[in-house]
């Protein structure tokens, strides 16, 4: 099975990426550059509570990035390898209108 992400932005804007098993990123690397990532968008929790789960921050990182950051070969490729590493599942699914990350 090959490994892939979709991303689904707004306005219908659909991006499919091939996951490189080669390139991979171990889970810790995968966290801290999602951390740097939700810092440096300035993103929000999603919780009231201010818990942020994993796929939460996928979620707000994405919504925040847009096609703007995903037009960026170098940020796309370690947005791939860190999603990739952070969930761990072979098919992932980022839908921002829907607010949802699906394996």
């Amino acid at each position: 099975m090959r490994n892939q992400i979709f991303v689904v932005l707004d306005k219908g804007v659909e991006l499919h990426f091939p996951v490189d098993d080669a390139s991979a990123m171990s889970n810790e690397a995968a966290r801290v550059w999602l951390d740097a990532q939700f810092t440096a968008l300035d993103c929000e929790p999603l919780r009231a509570s201010g818990k942020v789960l994993t796929a939460d921050k996928v979620l707000v990182v994405t919504q925040a990035a847009g096609q703007a950051l995903f037009a960026d070969e170098k940020w796309a490729a370690d947005y791939v390898r860190a999603v990739h590493a952070a969930l761990a599942k072979p098919m992932i699914r980022v839908d921002v209108p829907a607010m949802a990350v699906t394996y």
